[in-house]
């Protein structure tokens, strides 16, 4: 008997030993995603660590060693990633909360996400916009953590969208400068280790503990016992006063009131026109020339008054200068004899907000970015990078020596005269319309239309798409 009770007692033993896992792996789902009885760090936390100490850490380094915007830029991935970690980390070990409360926990990742693609459009300018563009363009794979089902494609997705940058970056810096290729890949890996990550503990999407409190709304609660939520908010004013004369009595039922009066007036049918006053001829300014010689001065002085202060306003002084290695030449109007003469080949040249205005460039730089400009001439020698027109409309540009690549994005109306030296160039064309290339043969330029319609068509293993012509 006795032997028989201590055989129960070690098999106690072992159950109560096997309970502590089985309890750890009941909210498991997905890949190991929720915390130990030990209060641990979750294997999927531990594993996007590794991702922040491995792939993160190298472009973090090669970002510092190019410097300037570039390394500012990778500060702020760095802090996006690391707000997806405490994100992460809740998740591992919190109930998935409703939708309300989700939305206030994934507004940082998403403020994130906007701030560094706020950086990027307030520096259009930078000689190194091409790598801001590839983090702008690849950032929102951030917000996998809100995607259903196939979180990991979405990322795939955004990392297809920073090719397009990266590989300007390759072509420009391959054979001059190696910590530029280095950086790329650095970065890249990122997302490629992202998708690691998601396809071993979140394959179908971001996976919520099955045990524990419901996520809080904040990543970081206060220490003191939770207050009384505030009051609600006071509810929103009503719409203004229409066509009232005295702001000085406001009324809170004006507005309803002045609709029911509108509509009272219209039930009358004919009778409305009871209460109109006759005019007789004399006061009618169709047939009284006097009331008409009257009536002009005021005509002219009311869109001066209103137009003036605005004009005044929106007129931004235009500028010309060297600043560093970037010059700015920025918001002429009707200026045709604009001339940039002493060049470097570290220099860029950044236009923005110009109209009806011709622009000469001489000597060889690095690149040349035609922003926001309408009616705007370009004539330049040598450019050894890219130049790029983006946001404009009816611009032309003339190529008097080489040129490796030319990229038009939603631009309307754009005429490139190419040089006999520059015609092996890439034109890159996206979101534009009504390009033509001029191309000289026998000292006269011969013009050819960019395609803008193209046709897809699958071919059994693949997508090959071709530019159509628009018949009749």
């Amino acid at each position: 008997m006795e032997g028989l009770m201590e055989r129960l007692e070690q098999a106690v033993t072992r159950l109560e030993k096997m309970s502590v896992p089985m309890q750890a792996s009941s909210g498991m789902a997905n890949g190991n995603c929720v915390n130990g009885i030990d209060g641990g760090l979750s294997q999927c936390v531990e594993a996007f660590d590794d991702l922040l100490r491995g792939p993160l850490s190298e472009y973090l380094n090669y970002s510092r060693a190019i410097g300037s915007e570039v390394e500012k830029h990778a500060d702020m991935v760095n802090n996006a990633l690391q707000n997806q970690r405490t994100f992460l980390k809740i998740a591992a070990t919190h109930q998935k909360p409703a939708q309300m409360e989700l939305h206030d926990l994934l507004k940082p990742i998403s403020d994130h996400i906007h701030e560094i693609q706020s950086f990027r459009e307030r520096n259009r300018g930078s000689s190194l916009f091409n790598h801001l563009s590839a983090v702008s363009e690849s950032i929102p794979a951030l917000g996998w953590v809100a995607v259903n089902q196939k979180p990991g494609p979405y990322v795939k997705e955004m990392n297809d969208a920073a090719t397009f940058y990266t590989n300007r970056v390759l072509k420009d810096y391959k054979e001059t400068d190696r910590r530029h290729v280095d950086w790329v890949h650095s970065y890249l890996s990122i997302w490629t280790e992202m998708q690691s990550f998601i396809k071993q503990h979140h394959t179908t999407g971001l996976v919520w503990s099955k045990s524990g409190p419901i996520a809080p709304p904040l990543f970081d609660p206060p220490s003191a016992p939770p207050c009384p939520p505030p009051p609600p908010p006071p509810p929103p004013p009503g719409p203004p006063p229409v066509f009232t004369d005295d702001d000085s009595q406001p009324q809170a039922g004006s507005a309803v009131a002045q609709h029911s009066e509108l509509f009272a007036q219209l039930n009358q049918g004919m009778d409305i026109t009871k209460g109109l006053k006759h005019v007789s001829d004399g006061k009618k300014t169709h047939k009284n020339s006097n009331l008409r010689s009257q009536a002009t001065p005021t005509k002219t002085k009311s869109p001066g008054t209103v137009n003036s202060p605005r004009a005044a306003v929106q007129k931004k002084t235009p500028l010309l200068e060297l600043e560093g290695k970037k010059w700015r030449v920025e918001n002429f109007e009707q200026k045709h004899d604009l001339m940039i003469e002493e060049t470097e080949l570290k220099q860029v040249v950044y236009v923005f907000g110009c109209n009806n205005s011709t622009l000469q460039i001489k000597g060889k730089i690095n690149s040349i970015i035609i922003d926001n400009c309408k009616k705007m001439g370009l004539v330049f020698e040598n450019v050894v990078g890219i130049v790029e027109i983006i946001n404009s409309k009816g611009i032309q540009l003339q190529v008097l020596g080489t040129v490796p690549t030319i990229s038009i994005n939603t631009t309307e109306g754009c005429q490139v005269y190419l040089s006999k030296d520059s015609l092996n160039c890439d034109i890159v064309s996206a979101k534009s319309s009504a390009m033509n290339i001029l191309v000289p043969q026998d000292e006269e330029y011969r013009e050819f239309p960019v395609p803008e319609q193209f046709k897809t068509v699958w071919d059994g293993s693949k997508l090959v798409t071709e530019p159509t012509e628009i018949a009749g």
